[in-house]
């Protein structure tokens, strides 16, 4: 595969791009590049694009500038960052008396719809200052790193490093608040920080909703969508963890174990952690 590296400047902006064609491999089956550069404007301008079955992120390294995206304008500073559907009609410009610097790139892979629909249930905003810019332009220089290169696993090293970029990306989408629900974010992380100290107790969602003044369709609602999965698997697999270690650490016995972690009697707690397991806890602490 060839690749168009372009280094230009124009009287409108000094650019540094790729044109990346991925392999027939890596556009069915891995999140793939389409381009990425930098580029530094030198004069006002204005780039729109719309219909395009891609999405972009960049970063204004420097200099302040505007969005316009699903109806909306969003004024852009120095280290925000933007992430977008570029089927929709964007567009966006630097600020005439404070031009600015971005790094960015288009991407797409075959599971970008569902990702972008889950960065926007969970509140995530079109623009927004990220708490780790370091870690964002970091993989953006890798990107561009692999995307210059010849190596012939770069297609995969590029799935890799945009896998970690929507995790960053993903880690500041949680915006409760832009939804309009009744409580903030910091109820469901004190419900979790609840079931990691007390683990072994006997816990109902009836006490977490009175304990914590939450209804439970936002607290069963909100805590999976933080957390990726329900208050009992959730709390199911902390009395697991915590039963592997005493298993493996400890020479206490197997009926010892399942009333300390709060799961119960022997047989209930054997059959539990084989089904999570898939061994019994005497097979499992064996195998140690």
């Amino acid at each position: 595969m060839e690749n168009y590296f372009t280094n230009s400047k124009s009287k409108i902006v000094d650019s540094d791009r790729v044109l990346y064609t991925a392999s027939t491999f890596a556009r069915s089956s891995l999140f793939h590049l389409q381009e990425i550069g930098s580029l530094k404007a030198l004069k006002p301008h204005v780039s729109s694009r719309k219909n395009l079955q891609s999405y972009l992120f960049f970063i204004v390294n420097s200099g302040s500038g505007f969005l316009e995206y699903s109806g909306r304008e969003y004024e852009l500073k120095k280290d925000d960052c933007v992430f977008i559907d570029c089927k929709k009609p964007y567009s966006h410009h630097p600020d005439g008396k404070d031009l600015w610097s971005l790094t960015w790139c288009h991407f797409y892979g075959p599971s970008m719809s569902s990702i972008y629909n889950k960065y926007c249930e969970r509140g995530g905003r079109p623009v927004f200052e990220p708490s780790e810019k370091d870690a964002f332009t970091a993989v953006l220089d890798e990107l561009i790193k692999y995307a210059k290169s010849s190596e012939y696993m770069r297609d995969m090293l590029i799935n890799e490093k945009l896998s970690t970029l929507l995790r960053l990306i993903m880690s500041e989408s949680w915006h409760p608040e832009d939804k309009a629900l009744p409580v903030k974010k910091a109820s469901v992380l004190e419900v979790k920080a609840f079931l990691d100290e007390n683990y072994k107790d006997k816990i109902t969602l009836d006490l977490l909703c009175a304990k914590f003044f939450i209804s439970k369709h936002y607290l069963t609602h909100s805590f999976k969508e933080q957390f990726g999965m329900s208050i009992t698997s959730y709390l199911l697999s902390v009395r697991i963890t915590h039963a592997k270690q005493l298993l493996r650490f400890t020479n206490k016995s197997v009926e010892e174990i399942g009333y300390e972690v709060g799961i119960g009697a022997p047989h209930y707690f054997s059959r539990v952690f084989k089904e999570v397991e898939g061994l019994s806890p005497v097979q499992y602490r064996h195998q140690w």
